[in-house]
């Protein structure tokens, strides 16, 4: 079978809220990632991993990519060495994105489709966004 040419990736905060983000087939989870967190306006300052398991204890997924597999050993795979369609395999595989093991941003990300890459677009690029994204860093005064 053929890969697609792109995956179409929705990244949801909860209903009503998310992005759906258009990624090259070579892209990688760490392309992924810093989309995601680009399409929230939020800054890429905070380790993350991705996490088969969609709810309860994530750190028990049976598949885990984290950045902490870049820089350490441990029982997860690379971020940087693996590609979106290596994680996401179909239409419809979704993953936890958990950004920021403090405030434990969780993104259910899920392949909603596939796409030729159009020759003059440049990925990941954002196709969509339905609700207005929370600040990442809450004024203390507001809570």
């Amino acid at each position: 079978m053929t890969e697609p040419a792109t995956l179409i990736l929705r990244a949801s905060l909860r209903a009503r809220l998310c992005r759906d983000i258009e990624v090259s087939s070579s892209s990688t989870l760490a392309d992924l990632a810093e989309a995601i967190v680009a399409a929230f306006g939020f800054d890429l300052d905070h380790a993350y991993g991705f996490y088969s398991k969609l709810t309860g204890k994530l750190f028990d997924s049976p598949l885990r990519f984290e950045l902490f597999a870049d820089m350490e050993a441990s029982g997860s795979r690379s971020v940087r060495g693996t590609r979106v369609t290596t994680a996401f395999q179909k239409v419809g595989s979704a993953m936890t994105f958990l950004y920021d093991y403090g405030d434990e941003w969780r993104f259910r990300v899920e392949v909603i489709g596939t796409g030729q890459a159009q020759p003059d677009a440049n990925y990941p690029r954002i196709v969509s966004k339905i609700g207005k994204a929370p600040p990442q860093y809450p004024d203390i005064d507001d809570e």
